[in-house]
């Protein structure tokens, strides 16, 4: 210590006077698009302004305030009968799956505004990749009742020539590609056709239909990135309706929802109430508007996932059922807002509900009884399409099928006949 003294240091801190630089709020960084805001402490932000609901027409059937129909009425009559075309199948097949009469369903009750009131605002020549639970914008697009029925029940004349599961529709000729289980994986290609739309000018929108369980998937991320940095022109539409299977939104994610998510991309986004009709409308004639201005858009349908899952799930295993009567209340379901909406305008009534609803019902059934004298794809339909000449694997697997079939005449005779072409379909 004396030496220290000696030599003349000072063992108290010493303070330091540093230069401090002018006042300066912006800065300019080369990963950023725009001047950061620059601060002198920790700032950590977890969000922005909350997000707002879009929503024109209330619970009791009446415009909110400030508000306008978007469409003429007799357009909102039409897509509510789509509606309730949806609710119809929907409730028929359903039922034909637990009599085992076809393998598997899947339902969009409580979502028919979210389907059809989007589909309702495409050109004809867009094209359109669903996720499954999109069953209104193929009806509200050309696809029969009779087509729905034939690919549930793996008909030959069915384009996937039934080796899809149901509910996976397809058909190109009304821009519907087809339905894929994997979640997630339509959205990537549905930015690179709106990149390729976009670089060959043409006037048209690729969509694609996804949950917000699937948007935690890492293809949804990428599309985003790719589709604000490429301008597709690239409709996103997400329709959360609160569970992936069992996985309801609070255990899905912790930030505003997905919206929030395009607009960190810096792809315009909006939130609308997916059970108001009008407001799905109006928001996804908006947002094409932009799209076809090279603007990917995104938008959050909120609605709720009324029915099961899937006939393979049970819902009521891990969700309250009061909770599911409570958002099936007159009014904040789909159906009955527009019900009401219409019958407060005049042009509707109960009497016509239930005649419609017989109509389609009958449809349906007719549908099955033609569906049911059909036969399934020929046997062969197996081994082709992916390659354009069969590889000696696949003619192996083929002939070792058909020696197994011929030595067991007695298992397979009968079951061929409901094949097209019966043993000369092999």
């Amino acid at each position: 210590m004396g030496l220290l003294k000696h030599l003349g240091h000072n063992l108290q801190p010493r303070t330091w006077a540093f230069a401090r630089a002018g006042a300066r709020s912006k800065g300019s960084f080369a990963g950023l698009l725009h001047e950061g805001r620059l601060v002198a402490s920790p700032d950590f932000q977890k969000s922005g302004t909350e997000l707002p609901v879009l929503r024109l027409v209330g619970e009791d059937g009446c415009l909110v305030s400030g508000a306008e129909l978007p469409c003429s009425l007799e357009a909102y009559l039409d897509m509510y009968k789509c509606m309730l075309k949806v609710a119809v199948v929907d409730n028929v097949l359903n039922s034909l799956q637990r009599q085992g009469r076809i393998s598997f369903y899947m339902t969009g009750t409580g979502e028919e505004a979210a389907q059809v009131g989007t589909a309702a605002q495409f050109g004809r020549r867009d094209v359109v990749w669903a996720q499954y639970r999109e069953l209104g914008a193929f009806l509200h697009r050309g696809f029969t009742i009779q087509q729905v029925v034939d690919q549930c029940l793996s008909r030959c004349d069915e384009p996937g020539k039934g080796r899809q599961m149901p509910v996976h529709y397809c058909d190109a000729d009304i821009g519907m590609q087809a339905i894929s289980s994997p979640l997630g994986t339509q959205i990537p290609q549905a930015v690179g056709a709106g990149y390729a739309f976009r670089v060959a000018s043409e006037p048209r929108v690729a969509v694609t239909f996804f949950g917000e369980g699937a948007a935690s998937e890492g293809d949804c991320a990428v599309a985003l990135n790719f589709a604000a940095t490429l301008k597709a022109q690239t409709l996103f539409i997400c329709r959360n309706n609160g569970w992936a299977i069992s996985t309801p939104a609070s255990e899905q994610y912790a930030g505003d929802g997905i919206a929030a998510r395009g607009i960190a991309f810096g792809v315009p986004s909006i939130r609308v109430d997916g059970n108001d009709l009008a407001a799905v409308v109006l928001a996804t004639s908006e947002a094409r508007k932009l799209c076809l201005d090279g603007q990917p858009v995104l938008m959050e349908l909120m609605t709720y996932r009324r029915g099961h899952h899937s006939t393979s799930d049970d819902a009521g295993r891990y969700r309250d059922s009061g909770q599911v009567k409570k958002m099936a209340r007159q009014g904040l379901e789909p159906i009955s807002r527009a019900k009401l909406l219409l019958k407060g305008a005049g042009t509707w009534d109960d009497q016509k509900d239930e005649e419609l609803r017989e109509e389609y019902r009958s449809e349906v059934m007719a549908a099955l009884r033609t569906a049911e004298a059909k036969p399934f794809a020929p046997v062969r339909d197996l081994f082709e399409d992916v390659w354009a000449k069969p590889t000696p694997e696949l003619q192996r697997q083929r002939q070792e099928l058909i020696d197994h079939i011929e030595r067991h005449p007695e298992h397979f005779a009968e079951k061929l006949t409901k094949y097209q072409d019966g043993k000369a379909g092999l």
